[in-house]
């Protein structure tokens, strides 16, 4: 059943293109897209009417910023027409009287405007100008203080009395492609090897092989399953020791957790979708419709997995769908082990998700497979009569 599965693999180019080459392509051509993870030089147009020294002090440093590319405004049409021609992501005014208002102890307002249909620069934008505003603010504050005849710790705690410790964990520099990459490489490996799985059974089923499937395994599902899923499971193990060891340390992705664990984790993984994609597989006859179906799939699977926004905030009916998907417990346990350095030990409930969903597509192959049998012998009688 092994050398027949590697037979039909080599004499089929598709099936052969998808599985040797298509990993490899993916992992490099999306990998490539976030490679500097943090976006640098966002425009932001600056009108600065109140052209003080600390009006200067405020631009200064936020232009000192390596992810803001400041843009001088002469007035607010100029800034508005910059952002609208996609010029500078956001503009920020600076009202006239700005320091005088705060030196006499007055609340100073500045205005931020940002293009919010594209979230990373203006969310990055917002954060960063916040920062940067909180800091020249409690700097003149602290120079107030000073002259009230405070030392500079006395000055410090009136000017910030809660210091705010942030730490971001798992994903230290914040960024997308950061939180991004790490997944996205793990659902390349799941839709190449499901892509490849349901053309195998798509063929067999389109050439009439199943009863050859039948006599070769002499009826026994387990024969079946291990002897046509060993190649693939042998080479997507192979892939995923590409994607660890060359894949993270080539787009500088960090892996905290054991490699022993990741491994025994895509094992399960791998042995779920085995018959998950030969059941898929079998209810189709068409090469192309195969791969359209589960090329389309690839992204509504990953946006309905929860791994890019809290799975309780997905509607009921969606949750369900995802739990029978076995990539929603697999990224639960892949992340927290990956990014997270986590002991797959520690992740009893997302195991047994996963094992149960191994189980389940197990069963479910079995059903389809005898079915497929009963079927096929039907016929055969048919045309003997």
């Amino acid at each position: 059943m092994f050398f027949r599965e590697i037979s039909l693999i080599t004499t089929e180019h598709s099936l052969l293109l998808t599985l040797l080459g298509a990993p490899l392509l993916y992992a490099f051509m999306y990998g490539s897209i976030y490679i500097n993870k943090i976006e640098e030089n966002i425009g932001l147009a600056v009108i600065d009417e109140d052209r003080t020294e600390l009006s200067k002090t405020l631009i200064d440093e936020i232009s000192s910023d390596p992810m803001i590319k400041t843009i001088p405004a002469v007035d607010l049409n100029t800034a508005q027409e910059l952002m609208y021609r996609g010029n500078a992501e956001g503009y920020l005014l600076i009202e006239k009287d700005f320091e005088k208002k705060i030196l006499s102890l007055k609340q100073s307002n500045i205005t931020l405007a940002v293009n919010a249909s594209r979230f990373l620069p203006a969310s990055d934008l917002t954060a960063h100008i916040t920062n940067i505003s909180l800091t020249v603010g409690g700097g003149v504050r602290k120079i107030y203080f000073n002259k009230q005849g405070m030392n500079d710790s006395q000055a410090m705690a009136n000017t910030m009395p809660i210091q705010l410790n942030f730490k971001p964990l798992y994903n230290e520099t914040i960024g997308y492609g950061s939180f991004l990459l790490p997944g996205l490489m793990a659902i390349i490996l799941q839709q190449t090897l499901l892509i490849g799985l349901c053309l195998s059974m798509t063929i067999e089923r389109k050439e009439r092989k199943i009863g050859e499937l039948k006599s070769i395994s002499k009826n026994n599902v387990s024969v079946l399953l291990t002897g046509k899923g060993l190649f693939y499971y042998l080479s997507f193990m192979i892939f995923s020791q590409f994607i660890f060891l060359i894949a993270f340390s080539v787009f500088n992705m960090p892996f905290r957790g054991s490699l022993f664990e990741a491994n025994l984790l895509m094992t399960l993984f791998f042995i779920t979708l085995i018959p998950m994609g030969f059941l898929i597989g079998s209810f189709f006859k068409n090469p192309i419709l195969t791969i359209q179906l589960l090329g389309f799939s690839s992204y509504p699977i990953f946006l309905i997995t929860g791994y890019s926004m809290p799975f309780d905030s997905l509607p009921t009916a969606i949750q369900m769908i995802s739990n029978l998907l076995p990539t929603t417990p697999f990224l639960r346990i892949y992340t927290m082990i990956v990014q997270g350095g986590a002991s797959i030990a520690d992740l009893g409930r997302p195991l047994i998700h996963l094992g149960a969903l191994t189980l389940f597509y197990t069963i479910a192959f079995i059903g389809r497979l005898k079915f497929l049998y009963k079927n096929q012998k039907l016929n055969m009688n048919e045309t003997v009569n």
